[in-house]
């Protein structure tokens, strides 16, 4: 489904290029400029998801045992990356304008092209990042937001763009580029920051570890006397668990291994792509 998702994002960011294009070619309005080389972007990133997100679905090899999940979070740095640089061409485009306004011409069959191109941006940057929470895949979800900043943008250009229509005041036309292009730049910034993030073991969030007690709580209830040293950390669509289980010093062997095994189902089922891994210890290592 990642992969099918990533697909569509490709051909989407192909089909809104040339309408954005079009309506660049139709009215030389500067913003709308702008909104076509953010888009030249959007093409560049969808080919980077979807390259990461078929490497992240090969499994662990004998040089790779952990698998290739992280390689979701560099298409997600290079990613932020690209947004960062389409707000910096947006502003380089924009900046002669803020001082040089220019009247523009056949407005209105171009400002209906980007408004397409708008809408379906908008519906994609919904599908990429509902389907990039469901499968945990970092690089989908960076993917929707990149397309989110330029339904954002293309929102702003049109305001800009139509209120110069209006009022002759085409100053609107650079200015309000230049302001989407701030927004931008903010959402490219996170993007990165949550990506490397990623990249240096970031635990999985407070919700998620509150879940995970919970359940070591309820399957553990009078059949062990500790649990420490819990950690956690996510890697792409996959997560890590491990901590310490202090059990009586009479328990078998085998009881201790069906109650871990016990404790690793429920949490498999708790948390999607979760690998579980427990230290077993005897009461004489509890901790007081």
């Amino acid at each position: 489904m990642a992969e099918r998702a990533a697909r569509l994002s490709l051909l989407v960011a192909l089909l809104v290029l040339g309408l954005k294009a079009l309506a660049y070619a139709l009215t030389g309005s500067v913003a709308l400029l702008s909104d076509a080389l953010e888009s030249i972007v959007n093409v560049a990133a969808a080919l980077l998801a979807l390259f990461a997100i078929r490497l992240a679905q090969k499994p662990p090899d004998a040089t790779h045992p952990f698998g290739h999940t992280k390689a979701e979070y560099f298409s997600a740095v290079l990613e932020g990356v690209l947004v960062v640089l389409a707000a910096l061409l947006i502003a380089k485009e924009a900046l002669p304008r803020l001082f040089h306004p220019v009247p523009l011409e056949g407005l209105g069959p171009g400002l209906l092209v980007s408004l397409l191109a708008s809408s379906a941006n908008g519906l994609l940057a919904y599908h990429l990042i509902r389907q990039g929470r469901l499968h945990r895949s970092p690089a989908l979800v960076a993917d929707g937001y990149h397309v989110l900043s330029d339904v954002l943008t293309s929102l702003g250009v049109l305001l800009g763009v139509g209120l110069a229509w209006l009022t002759g005041f085409w100053i609107l036309d650079p200015l309000l580029a230049l302001l989407v292009a701030g927004n931008i730049l903010l959402m490219g910034f996170r993007l990165v920051r949550d990506s490397v993030g990623g990249l240096m073991d970031a635990s999985l969030s407070p919700q998620e570890v509150a879940r995970i007690q919970e359940v070591i709580a309820r399957e553990l209830e009078g059949k062990a006397l500790e649990v420490h040293d819990l950690k956690t950390r996510k890697a792409g669509h996959r997560a890590f668990l491990e901590f310490h289980l202090v059990v009586p010093g009479e328990t078998p062997v085998a009881e201790a291994h069906r109650l871990c095994d016990r404790l690793e189902k429920a949490l498999e089922e708790e948390v999607p792509g979760l690998s579980v891994t427990i230290h077993v210890e005897p009461e004489s290592e509890r901790r007081g």
